[in-house]
């Protein structure tokens, strides 16, 4: 089967960054589904694990954590799909990515692909509404209600870095089933543009101090204080401001790796916690609650399905190559991207 990978780290520029290959054909056992793969999209993992983790001598390491694809084949355990199932999943950090012709996945970490949506489309979505879900709903707490609900909340959330692939599915979830004031943090007016469509209630500028325009919300819209902070990049950058921003027995969420330590002693004195998603967690340890994954991404494709959630896509680049998957690469490492890369086909 056709493939993409590499067997040393390089630079994005280097022609060898990633190279197409054949590998051998997959046999799935247990709870392992064979899907032929027909999109995929790229995320900021498959470059960071290309910069720093070189495969082992003589042998390829295959990138790629989202795809949409149809079952071809199942293990001996399988009970909740059958051949001819369209899905859609992350995948597994241990195992193979999806940047290949067939990918072998554990059914317990696969969702039915929404029925309303592309491939490609749908492609955009599952990484990123894993992590959405679990910070918005395992980390930060926030109140689930259903999507016709009018009763309010008092629960004011701050996602910080809103534009990108997760902020960009996490307004949406928790526009369509919180009822949670949303204020983004964008800095272009293309970004800004974005996130305003996907539901943000109010925009602020992260180049800017955050603490006064915040406040600033705060007065002129009769807003409570901020009770829980999506962090999604540059958490660094904002941390000593977050405990005067947040309420007290506020919570704050993150996702990225802080290039300095982080003084987590500011959040003592206002009773403050902060968590630290991430979503390959349950696969990479097996955890016993491994099939919340499946489930939640049948949750998303209902609300796709009913209309509450679109999908992130932001640009098709065509066929699943090296040479389109290097663009991607090099796209995601220049910080310059909204919404999501998708590639689709062989």
């Amino acid at each position: 089967m056709k493939a993409i990978g590499y067997n040393q780290s390089l630079p994005i520029t280097d022609t060898n960054a990633l190279i197409d290959i054949e590998l051998p054909t997959l046999t799935p056992n247990g709870h392992d589904l064979l899907v032929k793969v027909n999109a995929i999209s790229v995320n900021p993992v498959d470059y960071k694990i290309r910069q720093n983790m070189a495969p082992e001598v003589g042998q390829h390491k295959i990138l790629g954590w989202d795809a949409v694809g149809e079952v071809v084949a199942i293990g001996e355990s399988v009970t909740k799909f059958k051949t001819g199932d369209k899905v859609f999943y992350a995948g597994d950090l241990n195992r193979q990515g999806s940047n290949a012709e067939y990918q072998l996945v554990d059914e317990r970490i696969v969702g039915h692909k929404p029925k309303n949506l592309s491939n490609t489309e749908a492609a955009a979505l599952p990484l990123t509404a894993i992590t959405a879900w679990e910070m918005l709903f395992e980390h930060l707490n926030l109140k689930q209600q259903s999507p016709d609900s009018i009763q309010q909340s008092n629960e004011v959330l701050l996602i910080v870095g809103a534009a990108g692939g997760v902020g960009s599915i996490l307004i949406q979830i928790a526009k369509a089933i919180t009822r949670a004031t949303i204020i983004a943090t964008a800095s272009r007016p293309s970004s800004q543009e974005w996130v305003k469509k996907l539901g943000a209630d109010y925009v602020v500028d992260h180049t800017q101090d955050l603490q006064p325009q915040i406040e600033a919300l705060m007065q002129n819209n009769r807003m409570g204080q901020v009770t829980h902070i999506a962090s999604l990049n540059s958490t660094e950058s904002y941390f000593e401001n977050y405990p005067d921003i947040l309420s007290t027995f506020g919570k704050i969420a993150m996702i990225d790796d802080p290039s300095i330590p982080l003084d987590v002693m500011k959040l003592k004195l206002k009773s403050q916690s902060l968590h630290i998603e991430f979503m390959f967690a349950r696969s990479m340890f097996n955890a016993p609650d491994m099939d919340e994954q499946g489930q939640l991404l049948n949750r998303i494709a209902e609300l796709v399905d009913q209309g509450h959630i679109q999908t992130t896509l932001g640009k098709h680049l065509g066929k699943i190559n090296a040479d389109n998957l290097k663009t991607a690469h090099a796209e995601l490492e220049s910080g310059s991207s909204i919404g999501k890369l998708v590639l689709e086909g062989f």
